[in-house]
């Protein structure tokens, strides 16, 4: 019978795994550090999980971990992208060779809306349904342009 805390970590059941290398094929990406959970800005302002409700429903930053060989984007393995809401896929549990796990997800490569070679300080929250809550604005000299 299978353990009730690991069929809950996932909507379906427990994430599948894997244990060895991936690497991306085709222009494909494949991205981690992907953060559904509740999230803390750079002033302390602890915002809850949201994920699945109205207001969770925003692009989300993640680090890319492979890319395949037809991919020329300027991104490169480390970098992180903002790709739009749901362009992702489920998560799929990954154990290195040194032990350590990371969570990998396939990317929709259409949707990635830009590119940072510094990890994003703070959340980036737009005008959510119903809320008042101003957008935040992204400046083109956050993402390295002059």
């Amino acid at each position: 019978m299978p353990d009730l805390k690991e069929l809950m970590k996932g909507q379906t059941g427990p994430k599948p795994r894997h244990k060895g290398k991936i690497r991306a094929i085709h222009g494909d990406v494949i991205a981690h550090n992907m953060h559904f959970g509740d999230q803390t800005t750079s002033t302390g302002i602890i915002i809850t999980n949201d994920d699945g409700k109205t207001r969770g429903i925003y692009p989300r930053w993640c680090q890319v971990y492979t890319k395949g060989p037809e991919n020329n984007d300027e991104y490169e393995i480390g970098d992180w992208i903002l790709v739009s809401h749901g362009r992702w896929s489920r998560g799929i549990i990954i154990e290195q060779e040194d032990g350590s796990e990371v969570e990998i997800r396939k990317i929709d490569t259409e949707e990635i809306l830009c590119m940072s070679k510094e990890k994003p300080n703070d959340l980036n929250l737009g005008m959510e349904y119903g809320d008042n809550i101003a957008p935040t604005t992204a400046r083109a000299e956050d993402f390295g342009a002059n």
